[in-house]
């Protein structure tokens, strides 16, 4: 297609749909100028004259990179991250910077100071976080593609409550350079797409890795399904698009085998917050700090979630008690590698599945406003950021891939996806079975509609 009408299209969808508050900042005329030289040009590569889309948190010289807050809304990079890098590289264009939870700490992209990110299958809805704008960018057409970052599953979560695919990578697998930072332990970016095809191009350009993505056949593989924590409980709507699922997945070969991952309830409490939090308190300050050219605690009075602005206090105020001291790290490092590294290793090795299978989300996007800090779930009002993260934490925590998978169900109604954790290091095995799941779950759908 002609790069400048493609660009032309997605910049008036956007336009049209700036209600979504998908963006932060819209690169028009520079988009524009690089479409009209990449149709002059050779191909580049393989995303030569493709647009796509940057969460707000990840470089792009010469576009501010506020992470979704005012603290940074002057910060412009002179350099691209290295992961844009390798995108230009391809053949890229940034369309723009996507919208997102302030300084990425939360699951809804709600209440920031660029406005709650909302959900293009309900706009009274969120669209989940913290990569929530490049989830509703792409979800409503006004981007075909694009990044985000996933720490405990902040690329998962949008994916899935928006209808979209994710991949969270294995950790490591991509350069981290030029990204606001959380936890170098944690964080990393991850692609978004439609489909679990398109994740497979960004992922081979992001990793320098051309090793094939294919879908195995269904008979010669073995998902491993936990029957707790996971699936305990589930909202209804969720509950029964999971069943359906297993069901079609059954019915075409594939084998499923009932585990059960031992003391992952806890992860988060005893591994993931505690890594996060000493991690993001040795690095976001010298970050703020360069980024600003001020004291990381004049930040403090430019945040407006209220719950960002206590956990940034914990880890930018000099002097203030450490939210988690340096045994206490030690102790978290300790449980992640013995629980959770060990445990999904266990898992894989005694069942010989090829990934873990669960839905990605315990219940479908809530409502803006009144389920933003709690939400009704099995008939008990819970944090919503807690709750959410439930089942993408763990694998998170442990380091492994993970991606999430849209559904089809036989009636419109919100969107539920489905998600794997691989074995670490077995992206492309991985992204192999997301297209298996796609392909079996799509056509379950179509043949319960006729």
């Amino acid at each position: 297609m002609n790069s400048v009408r493609h660009v032309e299209e997605l910049l008036a969808r956007a336009e049209r749909t700036a209600e979504l508050r998908a963006f932060i900042t819209l690169a028009a005329d520079r988009a524009l100028s690089e479409a009209r030289e990449a149709d002059r040009s050779s191909p580049r590569g393989p995303l030569h004259g493709i647009p796509l889309v940057v969460k707000d948190n990840i470089h792009v010289a010469g576009l501010p990179n506020t992470a979704g807050s005012k603290a940074l809304a002057d910060f412009v990079p002179t350099q691209d991250a290295a992961v844009v890098a390798r995108l230009r590289e391809a053949g890229a264009i940034v369309l723009g910077k996507t919208n997102m939870h302030e300084l990425a700490f939360g699951a809804t992209s709600a209440n920031g100071p660029f406005g709650s990110v909302r959900n293009p299958a309900d706009p009274d809805r969120f669209a989940g976080g913290s990569s929530g704008g490049t989830a509703a960018a792409i979800a409503c057409g006004a981007a075909p593609a694009g990044l985000g970052t996933d720490t405990g599953g902040s690329v998962r979560i949008p994916a899935a409550l928006t209808g979209i695919a994710a991949l969270r990578p294995t950790a490591g697998r991509y350069p981290g350079t030029g990204v606001t930072p959380l936890s170098r332990t944690r964080d990393t970016v991850g692609p978004m797409a439609p489909t679990v095809a398109a994740l497979a191009l960004l992922d081979a350009v992001l990793a320098a890795d051309p090793a094939p993505a294919e879908p195995p056949p269904a008979r010669d593989v073995t998902l491993a399904v936990p029957e707790h924590h996971f699936t305990e409980p589930l909202h209804p709507h969720t509950g029964a698009v999971w069943e359906h699922s297993l069901d079609v997945l059954r019915r075409a070969g594939v084998r499923l085998v009932p585990v059960r991952l031992a003391d992952v309830e806890t992860a988060e409490e005893l591994a993931g917050f505690p890594i996060t939090l000493y991690e993001a308190a040795r690095h976001l300050p010298r970050y703020l700090r360069k980024a600003t050219g001020h004291d990381p605690a004049d930040c403090l009075p430019l945040i407006t979630d209220p719950d960002v602005r206590t956990v940034l206090a914990e880890v930018v105020l000099d002097g203030a008690p450490m939210a988690v001291t340096g045994v206490e790290y030690e102790a978290a490092l300790r449980v992640r590698e013995r629980v959770l590294v060990a445990g999904y290793r266990r898992v894989f090795w005694t069942t010989g599945a090829d990934a873990l299978l669960f839905p990605t989300t315990p219940l479908p996007a809530g409502l803006l406003g009144g389920e933003t800090e709690q939400v009704r779930h099995d008939g008990v009002l819970r944090p919503t950021f807690r709750t959410y993260i439930r089942n993408t934490g763990p694998g998170s925590v442990a380091g492994l891939p993970g991606i999430t998978v849209p559904t089809r169900t036989p009636e419109p109604a919100l969107p539920v996806g489905l998600a794997l954790d691989g074995a670490w290091g077995a992206d492309r095995k991985l992204l192999g079975l997301g297209m298996l799941l796609e392909r079996l779950l799509h056509a379950g759908a179509e043949g319960d509609r006729t």
